[in-house]
């Protein structure tokens, strides 16, 4: 079989693929960006094929070099996966998680296969509360709350802090020929969850009338604003966190700069009576993987 090359090479190489900086590569790996440099120049002359280009004093991957760049992310994930489950085996019991709607639909949902890959002997519930800060259900083991964190006698971990900013589809900005300035939003209809706090907050700090938030259609659901938004019905006083992939697609855009941050945050709450459940501690640990920003 031929030589593997180092594992920390390899890593060097997907990171540098990813971030397409060698001081980016450093920050993520904890090394130096000579350390990382010159892994990426061993990693070259082992493998006997031109993986960058020099263009001045950065480097680029050639199309070989971003090709075995592919082939060696793909290897490295089924390495984590492989080493996830099997640590998983062992923990079994059930799992009860109250989730707010909006968290659990965009965020929660598309990624809890993978805490299932990695602890396929607990038995997993997925709840939503009535309130987005409600950790009264005794029934659930723990709780993803969007509140203050004012929780006593709970365990409290504070996941994202949160900024809101108008989110709307481009195809509402096409129908209306381009939204030029704040109050420009009022043409597209504002889309409201519950209240008109936080389009109150933005037009004081957009300099436009707090008064003008008592337009639009209010929701009982962030799910159904969204929807609503993405479907051109509106504009709405969207959470950057949540709509991130709907950004990164362009089914929603951020028409303006201007941003407010939430007095209310995501919080991760665990009963101290449950605190010491196997399967709540898993849990907490795949969250603080898939979350490596969190607090930021």
């Amino acid at each position: 079989m031929a030589r593997i090359p180092s594992t920390q090479a390899l890593r060097a190489l997907e990171s540098f693929a990813r971030h397409g900086t060698v001081w980016q590569a450093a920050d993520e790996l904890n090394l130096t960006r000579s350390a990382v440099s010159h892994q990426l120049r061993l990693l070259e002359r082992e493998m006997g094929f031109r993986m960058f280009d020099r263009v001045g004093t950065r480097i680029e991957l050639t199309p070989q070099g971003m090709a075995y760049a592919s082939d060696i992310r793909r290897a490295l994930s089924a390495i984590a996966g492989s080493a996830a489950r099997n640590a998983g085996r062992g923990v079994t019991g059930a799992l009860t998680v109250s989730c707010t709607p909006g968290f659990a639909a965009t965020w929660l949902c598309p990624k809890i296969g993978r805490f299932r890959e990695g602890f396929p002997d607990v038995s997993l519930s997925i709840v939503t509360p009535r309130r987005l800060d409600d950790v009264s259900n005794p029934d659930v083991d723990l709780f993803l709350t969007f509140g203050t964190g004012n929780q006593p006698g709970m365990q409290v971990e504070l996941l994202k802090e949160v900024e809101f900013t108008p989110l709307c589809s481009p195809a509402l900005i096409n129908r209306l020929g381009g939204l030029n300035g704040p109050r420009d939003v009022l043409r597209a209809g504002l889309l409201h969850l519950h209240e008109r706090e936080d389009w109150r907050n933005w037009f004081r700090l957009a300099g436009v009338g707090e008064e003008a938030a008592q337009e639009g259609i209010v929701f009982a659901d962030m799910n159904l604003v969204y929807a609503a938004a993405m479907n051109a019905q509106g504009i709405a006083m969207g959470d950057e966190f949540i709509c991130h992939e709907a950004m990164e697609a362009g089914t929603l855009v951020r028409p303006f700069d201007l941003a407010i941050r939430s007095p209310r945050s995501y919080f991760l709450v665990v009963p101290t009576d449950k605190a010491d459940n196997p399967a709540v501690g898993a849990f907490r640990s795949w969250l603080r993987e898939e979350l490596p920003d969190m607090h930021d």
